[in-house]
């Protein structure tokens, strides 16, 4: 398979993965899609032979991860004020159930992310962000804990 073929491949393959990361981590449409832009130059750019898919997605979640943690860094980041963005959403569960998700500090939206949206076990979870197993299984139990108060808050509201 020549190199052309195989971006095409990998970009029609995780780009909706790539992209749902990076704003999981960001909160913001365009960032995610500066984000999204640099994973896979990275990819394009990159000499690495990958063992098998998995190891390939691997690569691309830590590259995503990594892209997001050196903008946060970023002086631009820090001298910015956002923009209010959002996601269109085809279920009204969905728009609940994402904006509770939002209110969640970092670390627990991506916990939550990787496990229910990217099917990870805890302890491929822990490989990728370099963690050990116990502390994402801590963070996916107050994660699971916040987003149960925040929905509860919400129906008395309601």
């Amino acid at each position: 398979m020549n190199k052309e073929t195989d971006y095409q491949e990998t970009v029609e393959k995780y780009s909706d993965m790539v992209y749902r990361l990076a704003y999981s981590y960001t909160n913001s449409k365009y960032e995610s899609d500066d984000i999204y832009q640099e994973v896979f130059l990275k990819y394009l750019q990159s000499k690495k032979e990958f063992k098998n898919e998995e190891h390939k997605k691997a690569w691309l979640i830590r590259v995503t991860i990594n892209s997001c943690k050196k903008l946060w860094l970023s002086s631009w980041k820090r001298k910015v004020i956002p923009l209010d963005d959002e996601i269109k959403f085809e279920m009204e569960e969905d728009i609940g159930l994402y904006n509770e998700i939002k209110k969640l500090p970092k670390k627990y939206r991506v916990v939550i992310h990787l496990f229910y949206y990217e099917q990870y076990s805890v302890k491929d979870i822990s490989k990728i962000l370099k963690q050990k197993e116990s502390t994402i299984r801590t963070w996916l139990t107050r994660a699971r804990k916040l987003l149960k108060n925040y929905i509860k808050e919400e129906d008395l509201y309601v």
